[in-house]
């Protein structure tokens, strides 16, 4: 059901307009501003069937809707306090001081408990689902789990071997003043539980980065040696240059102290020598 617009004047509606867009309990909230009396009754029946509002705890402060909680029609305000943290067995334990609902009503106050079971264990068994939601059926159950889902009220899959739903994300709901500190004390928890993980961080990366200097430097010595037995070899392999040439120019001297000598006399001159040799011979009487 849409909320009167009658309630409100035109400015009203036009705020109404523009906060349905993102949040859709501030149509309603504004619209209690002015509702009175039967008009306030209606505004709470109405909010309880409208679809896509899941949260009323603005609409519980409110204080044309807060003075409904001491009068005759405390019901309705027992019933929005119920939809906004209660569960359906609370509502089948205590129907005395609650008003009757529709069955649109029922179903999102069971898709409500679905909300509150999931935010207390991730999977969640058939067995608890069918007493908590007063459903005789697992193929009843599994309907209604599947429309919360289509709804966008939770995420999750059906298992049905081990006959549980398996809740991967859901809705938030309104949380009571009372639950305040426990929340801020959890939220403290997982502060200190991020600083000790930080810390533990920068310890290993100051460890990374240490190991990190030692093997450079590591690095750096065995290349500086290397450059060294670079050098050294290169050194070596010149001395070892140098001594094979003094080798060689030693041999050369020893063999006439003119490096000349090692060439073998040809045959021409051999010949010419000996033929010399004959001229002469024959000349002489």
């Amino acid at each position: 059901m849409t909320p009167d617009l009658n309630l409100v004047d035109g400015e009203g509606a036009g705020q109404q307009q523009q906060f349905s867009a993102h949040n859709p309990i501030e149509q309603y909230v504004l619209l209690s501003k002015s509702a009175k009396g039967l008009a306030c009754l209606e505004l709470i029946k109405q909010v309880l069937e409208a679809p896509g509002v899941h949260v009323f705890g603005e609409l519980l402060a409110m204080p044309n809707i807060a003075e409904l909680q001491t009068g005759p029609n405390a019901g309705y305000y027992n019933t929005l306090n119920l939809f906004a943290y209660g569960t359906y067995r609370q509502y089948l334990e205590n129907q005395a001081q609650l008003i009757p609902l529709t069955p649109v009503m029922r179903k999102k106050l069971q898709h409500l408990t679905i909300v509150s079971l999931a935010i207390k264990t991730k999977c969640i068994p058939y067995k608890e689902l069918l007493y908590e939601m007063d459903i005789k059926n697992v193929r009843d159950l599994e309907d209604l789990i599947i429309e919360a889902i289509y709804a966008d009220i939770i995420h999750g899959k059906l298992d049905q071997k081990n006959k549980q739903l398996e809740v991967d994300y859901a809705i938030g709901r309104d949380i009571r003043k009372g639950n305040v500190s426990e929340i801020v004390e959890t939220l403290q928890e997982w502060c200190d539980s991020c600083e000790t993980i930080l810390a533990c961080l920068e310890n290993q990366i100051h460890r990374a980065n240490t190991e990190k200097q030692k093997r450079l430097k590591h690095k750096d010595c065995i290349e500086t040696e290397i450059a060294n037995l670079k050098k050294l070899i290169k050194v070596q392999a010149g001395n070892d240059s140098d001594e094979a040439m003094a080798t060689d120019s030693g041999r050369e001297m020893s063999a006439g102290g003119n490096p000349e000598i090692r060439k073998k006399p040809t045959k021409s001159k051999s010949l010419k020598a000996s033929g010399s040799a004959g001229m002469v011979s024959r000349k002489m009487p």
